[in-house]
């Protein structure tokens, strides 16, 4: 792995020990008690953006090392599949139990960015109406 490779992995990976460490209140709550609608609708902009992180990681990874980037309708499914595959110049980075696991963010994510209301995205199990 490159220099500059490593160095991107590790600002993603700072980005990420960040983005908890700033919850990390938040989280802690949330284990014990049942989340009010306005800790739900933290908690999932939190679960985006730690997805988002992931991606961007597989993004510069796929630039680096694949050199592309999947585009189009399927582009982060299609990133997420690649990096569960080996390819000419690296191993497989995902087991298939992992990348199965990130594709239900990759899915949280999908619904998140495209829902008008809080309402899509916190399941009728959680109690709103």
């Amino acid at each position: 792995m490159s220099h500059d490779l490593s160095r991107q992995i590790d600002v993603e990976s700072r980005q990420l020990r960040r983005l908890l460490e700033t919850h990390v209140a938040l989280l802690s709550r949330c284990r014990h008690c049942t989340p009010t609608v306005d800790e739900r609708a933290a908690l999932a902009a939190i679960l985006h953006a730690f997805y988002n992180c992931v991606e961007n990681t597989f993004k510069r990874v796929a630039l680096a090392l694949d050199h592309v980037i999947p585009r189009g309708v399927s582009s982060h499914a299609d990133l997420l599949a690649s990096m569960t595959s080996a390819k000419p110049h690296r191993p497989a980075l995902l087991s298939l139990s992992l990348s199965e696991a990130l594709q239900e963010y990759l899915d949280f994510r999908h619904v998140f960015r495209h829902a008008y209301s809080i309402k899509a995205w916190i399941p009728a199990s959680a109690g709103m109406t």
